[in-house]
């Protein structure tokens, strides 16, 4: 890749700098200052953690969603609102944009970088679920993929291997199951929120660690994985594997499978996505398969996971559904984590909003609509079903 900054070093955009995605990111660039450049820093608030880092990279443009006075007197060159993310997606000395945040306020960030024809390294789920439509013919035009950050996207990326669509017979996208995997069904309403974060093997943010918890989260990685690899839905699939060291797999026409197996470590898909085609050292631990000793692999349980069914239902019908899923799943997640919706009612109440949705073509104003309208219906659906259990 050609740097636009003038040392030589690839220039970074990193939008949700503060988060697990975007902080990852940053570790990954200490291990290669010599390499990359941090040109722009983006994050939803001011926070301590954001000030900190805009002072130790100093980058030529600071960006919050949310302003405030505080920021404004410690630093001096800033940009507020969505305005800003575009200016920091934008900047004519960033090279890659990693799109780090959470929610739909990275989605024209994203477009502007494409239309631009600037790299971008996505780790921001709504984008491609809610603005898949919008956003892949972006990518055809520009002729550069997007470079999948989440891991078991980048793990299909990795094995597919620039192999064309026509030779694929499937793509299966892994599931660690979660902690409820083995518990009973009956014992599914009494979970808290304490216990469904507690992730068997991933460090994450709350929203993403109660999706892994119901499967949502996989559901959504199959709406991606439609637009990141241009496959119908009938070729991907889903298969429970509790290490994760199998990030997934790509079934060819000849019936052989490849797949990207390592230990779980978010930073070793970042450091790919910033490196392609290359491949430079990482201060990480090292896979030992006969210290793993067995892998595993099951089919998920749909009566346990309703949420897998419903996501792949809202992909297929496409239009408005699958930002309202997005939608009305935070509403229901953070819900559960206030204490107001039990675990088992997260996928219910999603379902409950898809239902009563009168669908529109997507265009960013039927998405921001649409996503209005279901963070509305969920709270009203969350209000009924507590009502019910008193």
């Amino acid at each position: 890749m050609s740097s636009q900054c003038g040392d030589g070093r690839v220039g970074v955009a990193v939008l949700g700098s503060t988060g697990s995605i975007g902080r990852q990111t940053l570790n990954v660039i200490d291990e290669h200052l010599d390499r990359f450049r941090v040109v722009a820093l983006a994050a939803r608030v001011a926070s301590e953690r954001f000030l900190d880092q805009v002072v130790r990279y100093g980058p030529e443009i600071a960006a919050v969603f949310e302003s405030t006075p505080v920021f404004r007197e410690r630093i001096g060159s800033v940009v507020y609102g969505g305005d800003g993310l575009v200016a920091a997606s934008t900047h004519p000395s960033v090279d890659i944009v990693v799109v780090a945040s959470s929610g739909h306020a990275a989605i024209i960030p994203t477009i502007r970088a494409l239309e631009l024809g600037k790299t971008v390294a996505l780790a921001n789920k709504e984008t491609l679920v809610c603005a898949g439509e919008i956003i892949a013919p972006l990518v055809a035009a520009s002729g550069t993929p997007i470079r999948p950050i989440d891991s078991e996207h980048c793990a299909i990326w990795q094995a597919l291997d620039g192999s064309p669509v026509d030779q694929v017979a499937r793509i299966i996208l892994t599931a660690s199951g979660g902690p409820f995997r083995t518990v009973p069904a009956t014992k599914l309403a009494q979970v808290t929120a304490a216990e469904a974060l507690a992730h068997p093997t991933w460090s994450m943010g709350d929203k993403i660690t109660i999706d892994s918890a119901t499967l949502m989260n996989k559901g959504l990685e199959i709406i991606e994985a439609h637009w990141l690899f241009s496959l119908p839905y009938e070729q991907i699939e889903v298969v429970v594997h509790p290490e994760s060291v199998v990030h997934s797999l790509v079934e060819f026409i000849d019936s052989g499978h490849t797949a990207q197996l390592g230990l779980p470590d978010m930073r070793v898909p970042i450091q790919y996505a910033l490196t392609y085609p290359e491949r430079m050292k990482l201060t990480t631990r090292r896979l030992d398969l006969a210290e793993v000793g067995a892998l595993h692999f099951e089919r998920p349980d749909a009566d346990r996971f309703p949420a897998l069914r419903i996501a792949r239902e809202a992909g297929i019908v496409g239009r408005t559904y699958p930002t309202v899923l997005s939608a009305a799943d935070d509403e229901a997640v953070r819900a559960f984590l206030a204490g107001d919706l039990r675990f088992v009612d997260i996928p219910a109440a999603v379902e409950i909003v898809l239902e009563k949705h009168q669908p529109a073509d997507v265009t960013l104003e039927s998405i921001w609509e649409a996503d209005r309208w279901a963070r509305t219906a969920a709270g009203e659906a969350v209000t009924a079903m507590r009502s019910r259990r008193r």
